[in-house]
């Protein structure tokens, strides 16, 4: 094939190093990212015609007006730096996550000496954990609303010195400690919010043995008021993992993944097992599988889904 003066300087400069290779159009759009251990080796690879004999890549090769490459360190720094790339420019011909960047996440803001648990789509580095992500607001606000019912965390944005003259009305029902009238201080608080987060890991027996711990304590101190909440607590909290269903006696935590394909597009299915049960599951829209084989598909997929993910158990 015929190629550029200016292209074929830059592929016989390329250097056999680790790193990523960009290519852009004609109108200097990215249109594809890639990276190798070898960007010499790989990247000349695409213009040999035995390569050329997929038609997405004869396709995309017919495209490549330009190219730049990024040399790194080592070939983990690659994978992280191409993750970042193809989410910053999209290129049409990667497989990529629909729309990832808009995935909603829970909340709990650490950062805060009373944390609270929210809904949010921006992921920033502020000490705070998030748990996620889902592929709708709507499991977001259902999960949310059951742990509202199992766990009385505060949802106003008050500042907390314990000092206020009345809470709100959430304290009154039971779904809210009251810190803000000091019924409850920083660490009683944040051992609630510990348990918030041991939930929505799917450590559910952790949590309850926490509570028993306290529910007995409270009890020997003759608070059977305090007793009397950590049991209703334990008795919810029961009732919601009992319809859980238990794949594995060995309690490990995994994802299982598949996925299918059609018209150019592929779903990847996601189910969350954490000590042996299923917590939860999600799906998600991938866009440029067209002609790419299954391995390359999955790998993709993995790529960009545990890039951000703020837990990855041993074993997927």
């Amino acid at each position: 094939m015929d190629i550029r003066p200016e292209l074929q300087d830059k592929l016989d400069s390329l250097p056999a190093k680790p790193g990523v290779y960009l290519y852009r159009n004609q109108k200097g759009q990215v249109i594809y990212i890639g990276k190798s251990i070898h960007l010499r080796n790989r990247v000349r690879s695409y213009f040999h015609d035995s390569a050329l004999r997929d038609n997405k890549t004869h396709e995309l090769v017919a495209r490549i007006h330009d190219l730049e490459f990024i040399v790194t360190t080592t070939e983990l720094d690659a994978l992280i730096l191409e993750c970042d790339l193809i989410k910053k420019y999209r290129p049409r011909y990667n497989v990529r996550l629909k729309d990832d960047k808009r995935y909603p996440y829970i909340k709990i803001t650490w950062y805060e000496d009373f944390p609270r648990v929210y809904a949010t789509r921006r992921m920033q580095q502020d000490g705070s954990r998030y748990y996620g992500p889902y592929t709708s607001a709507s499991a977001v606000h259902q999960t949310l609303d059951l742990m509202r019912k199992l766990f009385p965390y505060r949802s106003c944005n008050r500042e907390i010195t314990g000092q206020d003259a009345r809470p709100c009305l959430y304290y009154h029902i039971g779904r809210c400690l009251g810190p803000c009238i000091g019924k409850v201080n920083r660490d009683e608080y944040r051992a609630l919010i510990a348990r918030v987060g041991k939930f929505l890991e799917g450590r559910s027996h952790y949590v309850i043995d926490d509570l028993e711990k306290q529910m007995s304590k409270a009890a020997d101190k003759l608070d059977y008021e305090s007793a009397a909440v950590y049991r209703d607590q334990i008795q919810a909290v029961k009732q919601v993992t009992e319809q859980q269903t238990i794949v594995s006696v060995a309690r490990k935590d995994q994802d299982v993944i598949a996925f299918a394909r059609d018209d150019g597009q592929a779903c990847a299915q996601v189910f969350f097992i954490r000590s042996g049960k299923i917590i939860g599951r999600e799906y998600f829209v991938l866009e440029g599988a067209e002609g790419e084989e299954d391995k390359a598909v999955l790998e993709a997929f993995l790529k960009q889904f545990y890039d951000k993910a703020e837990y990855v158990p041993q074993k997927y």
